[in-house]
């Protein structure tokens, strides 16, 4: 007779990933357009309080390190002109559709 060892059940933190993915999958289903829209937004407000901070610890002599503080500025431009472009397609694709005859 073989007896198996009884194998551990998935940990909670998987289970938690895969409910968040799923909420996550659920949310971009109801509304994808809205969804990408806030994530950039909320991407560009992270960038630029980092940016601040970086920018200010520089400024008042905490840090000399000047790498930061470019790495920080240009991911703050490049959040920025992510939003852009999302709301110039969403714009164009709005136009595009305005303009359709019926």
């Amino acid at each position: 007779m073989n007896i198996q060892a009884i194998k551990p059940l998935n940990s909670l933190e998987e289970l938690n990933n895969i409910k968040q993915s799923d909420k996550k999958s659920e949310a971009l289903s109801q509304n994808p357009f809205k969804t990408i829209f806030e994530d950039a937004l909320n991407n560009v407000n992270e960038s630029s309080q980092k940016w601040n901070e970086e920018v200010i610890k520089l400024a008042t002599g905490e840090t000399d390190n000047l790498h930061d503080v470019m790495i920080a500025s240009t991911k703050y431009t490049m959040s920025v002109e992510l939003l852009v472009q999302l709301r110039n397609k969403a714009l164009e694709a709005y136009n595009e559709i305005m303009n359709m005859g019926v």
